[in-house]
């Protein structure tokens, strides 16, 4: 399935602007944001996302462990984790990638797609 809307989950306001601008206008998804774990799982549940773009590192509840409530009801639902953790060297089993920050917004949503329709086997 094309990827069409990304959740994209950060604490940090300015993280959230630019991806979303950027997957956005030059991916041309749509785009939800979420400043934590627990604001995410709410969207979720409302509507489900094409693909979640999610930070490590959050208050309330970090990404690694909104991760395994996700895969709790939704394991078919590719999350990328995004991190600027060195010590962050590979995603939890079942995640669909990771991505570096600094992302470079011009390739974000290409790097985005990849993961997310590699791993739902697209």
């Amino acid at each position: 399935m094309p990827v069409k809307t990304v959740l994209l989950v950060d604490d940090d306001p300015s993280i959230r602007r630019i991806g979303e601008i950027t997957l956005h206008e030059v991916g041309k998804f749509d785009v939800r944001v979420a400043e934590n774990g627990l604001v995410a799982l709410d969207m979720i549940a409302q509507e489900i996302p094409d693909v979640i773009l999610m930070d490590v590192n959050m208050p309330e509840l970090d990404g690694v462990e909104t991760f395994a409530r996700i895969q709790q009801d939704y394991a078919y639902l590719p999350v990328v984790f995004m991190t600027a953790r060195s010590d962050f060297e590979e995603p939890p089993p079942g995640a669909a990638g990771l991505i570096r920050k600094p992302f470079n917004p011009i390739t974000l949503p290409v790097e985005l797609r990849r993961l997310a329709e590699a791993s739902s086997g697209n």
